[in-house]
């Protein structure tokens, strides 16, 4: 049983005085349902769920008047299921396939009595559906596959071996040869397989990496079956969705249009990269003007890089079978380019916006994290030369931009010098939190 950050969001939903619907959504196959069935189990007696993708005909709940007391008599003769008062779970699932379920959210919310959990994996590209939106009503969480921290986890790697990790973060000091040397593998590992949960549980369960394999393909073409159901303009969506490997293993990972067709124009293919954004599939990281804060206003919207919700689906879609080098850590197999995909999905589960710098006559930054008042440029290094980096040297001599701190992610173990902390690649995950008590209120 896969333990995940979600469960505490959950927890404190539910614990909250001010009661709203808790509105999850994220890609297919992050383990969105799995939660939801477990939250219920460990928290309420009594667990009411509606697939409106498995029975369609559950729509019919909601064809006539919206009123609470209607639809509460209408749900639980569809389900034959008494409810029981301030302990019973409805669970909407795939919500997306019933708009007007959606707009009912106001309504069964204002009526008291019982929590509701909405669940979708297409929300953002089905919304303009919904007649009416719930506004005010809903508590929304995004939902990723496993971060690393989760998958440490599952692996069973204990709390006082991070302990020691994040002290070593936190004081500047190299990690113990031994620990270092096992989290390079297993970090390794998570590179290979990812996060998505079926595809860590199998690997958890038997080892076998074919297996895992197979899961991936499975779950892309899932994927492929959505754009051909849902998307407006499906050759626009399914040309970026196949060219994602291939624009982000350029030594220039910007996502070029040229690539996808000679005449291809940013406002005729707009709507499809926000497709495939909306619906959890892409993560968008957009080139800021200068790395100065706030980044939101530096936003160049038009260049960006375009990155996979899961490494282990991005290693999936090489046409090669790279898995095995990977793991050996053979840096001229695409290497660079899935390091980078794991620090943006983690950055992203950790609701961080995604930022680059690029300019000509500086060279390019892979990531910039804005945490309180300041800046960090972050560098994503694959091969042993981890200590050259001009475009990094560069913005951090311009005095104006008051770059105090950046890191470079790295195979070696940790090293200071001067502003720049050279950082183990599984130590990014105390970028963002590197408060002591943040990896232990989880586990």
């Amino acid at each position: 049983m896969l333990a995940r950050s979600i469960d505490k969001e959950l927890l404190l939903w539910k614990q909250s005085s001010s009661r709203q619907a808790f509105l999850l959504t994220g890609a297919r196959q992050v383990g969105k349902t799995y939660a939801v069935r477990k939250f219920a189990q460990e928290n309420y007696e009594r667990f009411l769920e509606i697939n409106f993708a498995e029975t369609p005909s559950a729509c019919t709940i909601f064809e006539g008047d919206l009123d609470a007391r209607t639809l509460i008599s209408s749900i639980t003769a569809y389900s034959s299921l008494p409810l029981i008062p301030n302990n019973t779970l409805i669970f909407f699932d795939e919500i997306q396939e019933c708009p007007r379920a959606r707009t009912a959210i106001k309504f069964l919310v204002d009526y008291g009595f019982y929590d509701y959990i909405e669940s979708g994996s297409l929300l953002g590209v089905l919304s303009k559906d919904v007649p009416s939106l719930p506004v005010g009503y809903e508590t929304l969480h995004r939902m990723y596959p496993l971060s690393f921290e989760e998958f440490l986890r599952a692996l069973g790697i204990q709390p006082e071996v991070l302990e020691i990790v994040q002290a070593c973060f936190l004081e500047q000091k190299a990690v113990p040869q031994a620990i270092h040397e096992r989290l390079l593998h297993i970090f390794r590992l998570y590179v290979t397989c990812g996060g998505m949960p079926q595809a860590v549980q199998q690997l958890v369960d038997t080892n076998d990496l074919a297996r895992v394999l197979q899961i991936q393909k499975d779950i892309l073409a899932l994927y492929r079956a959505d754009v051909a159901k849902y998307a407006a303009n499906k050759p626009h969506v399914y040309r970026i969705f196949d060219a994602i490997p291939g624009e982000l293993d350029q030594e220039n990972k910007r996502f070029k249009l040229s690539d996808l067709a000679k005449t291809a124009r940013m406002e005729r293919y707009e709507n499809d990269f926000m497709w495939l954004i909306d619906a959890g599939v892409a993560l968008p990281c957009y080139n800021v003007k200068t790395p100065q804060k706030p980044l939101l206003l530096n936003e160049q919207h038009n260049l960006f890089k375009l990155y996979l919700c899961d490494c282990g689906l991005l290693t999936a879609m090489f046409e090669d079978n790279i898995q095995y080098e990977l793991l050996k850590g053979n840096v001229g197999i695409n290497w660079g380019s899935v390091l980078e995909n794991v620090v943006a999905q983690e950055l992203a589960s950790n609701d961080s916006k995604l930022y680059y710098y690029d300019r000509s006559k500086m060279g390019e930054i892979d990531f910039l994290i804005q945490t309180g008042n300041s800046v960090i440029p972050v560098e994503v290094k694959s091969g042993t030369d981890y200590m050259t980096h001009r475009a990094l040297n560069k913005i951090l001599d311009i005095d104006e931009w008051k770059l105090s701190q950046a890191y470079v992610l790295c195979s070696g173990n940790l090293e200071m010098r001067g502003k720049i902390a050279y950082i183990p690649w599984y130590m990014f995950i105390y970028l963002l939190h590197n408060d002591i008590d943040h990896l232990y209120v989880q586990w």
